[in-house]
Order: structure tokens, then sequence, then C-alpha cells
């Protein structure tokens, strides 16, 4: 059995595609009703461009006389827009082991008050590697401590809990004041 990539299916049924004995028609210089099918696809002819079934759960179905490729083009369009506006959610990883001393924590602790600033997520962790595991108590100590020193840019959106040989403990930005 040979194979044959799947023809990709159009979002919208259009022209002979549509299935219906009636539909709603709307467009541009068209008279609004509902026609038959027949009916219909002969004004989208007259006009040169296609019926395009808009709102198939609609009763009757809506159709829309318009130029489809022009109609596919204006939605890709939309969703690219739509997709760049979406706000990006960046997430920073700052790692200690749990033997960390005070100055690489407040080094640490530096770096995750800036990427707050920048409106990142901070993700730290403890990695226990080897026999570490045995001090799982001093590094859950160490992100609470991490957490609370962190208290007025960010609040914990999860606890530290531990994944296999990493305890972790999930932070997010408070919202900046608007000024």
């Amino acid at each position: 059995m040979a194979f044959r990539p799947r023809e990709k299916e159009e979002l919208h049924r259009v022209n002979e595609k549509i299935r219906v004995p009636k539909v709603r028609l709307v467009g541009e210089n068209i008279e609004v009703g509902v026609y038959s099918l027949n009916e219909a696809l002969d004004i989208a002819r007259k006009v040169g461009l296609d019926l395009v079934e808009i709102s198939p759960n609609a009763d009757p179905p809506v159709c829309k006389v318009i130029d489809y490729s022009k109609f596919k083009y204006e939605q890709k369009k939309k969703q690219k827009e739509l997709k760049s506006k979406a706000h990006k959610v960046v997430v920073k990883e700052i790692r200690f082991s749990p033997n960390t001393d005070d100055h690489d924590f407040n080094f640490k602790l530096k770096h995750a008050i800036n990427f707050f600033k920048e409106g990142a997520k901070v993700k730290a962790y403890v990695h226990f590697v080897g026999r570490s595991i045995v001090y799982k108590e001093r590094g859950e100590l160490l992100l609470l401590k991490f957490a609370q020193n962190l208290e007025e840019h960010a609040k914990v959106e999860e606890m530290p809990k531990l994944e296999g040989k990493r305890m972790i403990l999930i932070m997010t930005p408070k919202l900046l004041p608007k000024k």
C-alpha cells in the first residue's frame, strides 16, 4: 500500500462542497435573504466570486459571497497578528546546591530580582548530586529563604517539591504599579 499524504482540509466549505438545500446569503452588494443553494451559487457566479459557508451551525447555514483566496489570506493575517500580540512567558532558571553559601545565595538573589523586573518567571531549584540527597531539608530551607527574600518582588506559584534529584520552587513576578 502506497503512502499518500492527506490533502489539507479546508476550514470552510466553498461553492459545490456546500451540502445544504437552503442558505442565508450575505455579502457586499447582495440582497440578504434565504435562498436555495442553486440560486446562491448562481448569484455568486454572476458576480465572479465564491460562495463560502461562514457559519455552518446556523439554521439555515450562513454563506457569504466573497473572493475565497482573499478571505483565506485575511484569516491567516489575523491569526498571525493575534499570535504576535500574545504575551510570551519566559522562565529563567536559578540553580543551587544544598551547600550554597551566603555570597552565592545573594548573588543569585540579585539575578532573580532582575529577572522579575523583566517580567520573567523564575524556576529556582536545588540539585542534589550523589549522596547530597540526604540533605533534603537543607534544600527546602534554602528555597524557602529564597522565596522569603523575594517576597516584595514576586509571589510563589509552586511551593518547593522534590522531583527526582531536584527540589523545585516556581515564582512569578508581582505586577508592577503603572505610572
